[in-house]
């Protein structure tokens, strides 16, 4: 079983056993991104996957890993590392997992819970209508977000994404 995943440099070959993530499309860019996967006895391999690197996560609690690159979200399973769905041309641009497991993503102009699948997503509410959304990381069980206010590009807002509640709040209000 997969127990960690991380965006890498392009690795020496033979450096560790190789897995391509490719889906045959004319839309294809020629850029690749590298994840280095570690299963729980510690064995490493190296995934290949289509398009540009964005970000990676793993949620223990569904068992999946999701790879966002400029191509496509990739699913693959933690148990036996094969892809599972995958959606082209995402324009999503962001990707975490809750502490409690939950993948969250988002585009420029809002952010989404993934469910059961990559097609089942639901809209988590902002106090405004957000323009260029940037996670910035976790903590205390809290997301950082930046984003412009849409349609006033001059005010950048800081927010904040409750991890259990998943509501989102300007940080300067709490």
């Amino acid at each position: 079983m997969i127990i960690k995943a991380e965006i890498i440099n392009q690795p020496y070959s033979g450096q560790y056993k190789e897995r391509i993530y490719d889906i045959s499309s004319s839309w294809n860019s020629q850029n690749w991104t590298w994840v280095k996967f570690e299963e729980e006895n510690f064995n490493e391999w190296c995934g290949e996957f289509r398009g540009s690197p964005r970000a990676v996560a793993l949620s223990k609690k569904h068992n999946k890993i999701l790879v966002l690159t400029s191509d496509y979200l990739f699913q693959v399973d933690c148990y036996s590392g094969e892809l599972t769905e995958y959606e082209s041309q995402p324009q999503y641009q962001c990707l975490t997992v809750t502490p409690t497991g939950d993948f969250i993503i988002a585009d420029y102009y809002g952010i989404e819970k993934i469910e059961s699948t990559l097609n089942d997503k639901i809209p988590l509410k902002s106090p405004i209508k957000m323009d260029t959304v940037k996670f910035h990381g976790w903590s205390n069980n809290k997301l950082l977000i930046t984003c412009d206010e849409f349609l006033n590009w001059g005010n950048q807002v800081e927010l904040e994404l409750d991890g259990n509640t998943l509501e989102i709040t300007a940080k300067d209000f709490t």
